[in-house]
């Protein structure tokens, strides 16, 4: 990489040197363009190779690096982003438990200068959020979401998610259709696999999540704000992961899905590395609460 982006530079170099063959000398040319001596200097060598031509900036870049990283380390960062498609620390993580000694900002430049990070658009308008309620311990607050998979052009089918907000235990299930009889009855058996009892519940707007389901779900039900889905943060970062980890690999079938979603989430819940726990899994977290 250059030292310097001006595209004029090297114009104002090939006239400098001009300037010196009509007699000035190096220290009147430098007082009439602004440059050091020396770099006076060093223009006129280089001119013998490119004559009357502008003298183009070079590269300022050493031309021995003893300290870079090498190229097989550099691959090994690569690959390693490649295999778990998650983020720079939770590589870097990976990378420390296979006895790798590497900073975290060399993954990142090594990902970075290979184009495998994703870049945020500067044009992303930035919304204010009213504050959530807390979450002091598993429970307190539980976000819940459906999936749409698109089968064909007339048929789609579903996945219900659900995830609590504190501990990250998260459960979810496929289905044909979807209606508030068919929430409660995911709720009820998503009950039945969560270890601790759930004393509020956020959804959005669906139809699904409509008054016949508050009325009898028994808890508070709160509704996120229209066109907020940073009020369901959680829930939509579970279903993201859900999709790339796992419902993309499968084929959308509500029998194949949900025998790989017991795996999955058997995985989610128990060894995944959790960059928001510290790289700890969701049930470890309410063992510890």
């Amino acid at each position: 990489m250059s030292y310097t982006t001006n595209h004029r530079l090297p114009r104002v170099r090939r006239d400098a040197v001009r300037m010196l063959r009509k007699g000035y000398s190096t220290r009147a040319v430098a007082r009439h363009f602004g440059f050091s001596q020396s770099a006076i200097v060093v223009w006129s060598k280089k001119s013998k190779v490119y004559g009357d031509s502008p003298i183009p900036t070079q590269s300022s870049r050493p031309k021995t690096s003893p300290k870079r990283i090498p190229n097989i380390v550099r691959n090994q960062v690569a690959d390693k982003r490649k295999e778990l498609g998650r983020s720079i620390e939770v590589v870097h993580h990976a990378l420390k438990q296979e006895g790798l000694k590497i900073s975290l900002s060399s993954v990142y430049r090594i990902l970075r200068d290979r184009y495998l990070l994703r870049r945020k658009s500067p044009w992303k308008k930035f919304f204010r959020t009213s504050l959530r309620p807390e979450a002091l311990k598993p429970g307190d607050l539980v976000q819940m979401d459906t999936i749409h998979l698109m089968v064909n052009k007339r048929m789609r089918i579903y996945v219900y998610t659900i995830i609590d907000v504190y501990s990250r235990i998260a459960y979810a299930k496929a289905c044909y259709k979807i209606s508030s009889g068919k929430t409660l009855n995911f709720l009820k058996e998503t009950r039945t696999q969560f270890p601790f009892h759930i004393s509020c519940i956020q959804t959005d707007h669906g139809p699904e999540f409509g008054s016949h389901f508050t009325k009898r779900i028994g808890i508070v039900h709160r509704h996120s704000r229209i066109r907020k889905p940073n009020d369901n943060a959680h829930i939509e970062r579970f279903n993201r992961t859900l999709e790339d980890e796992c419902l993309n690999a499968i084929p959308i079938d509500v029998v194949k899905i949900n025998k790989a979603l017991q795996k999955y989430l058997f995985h989610y819940n128990n060894t995944r590395h959790h960059f928001s726990l510290n790289f700890r899994a969701p049930n470890d977290i309410f063992l510890d609460s």
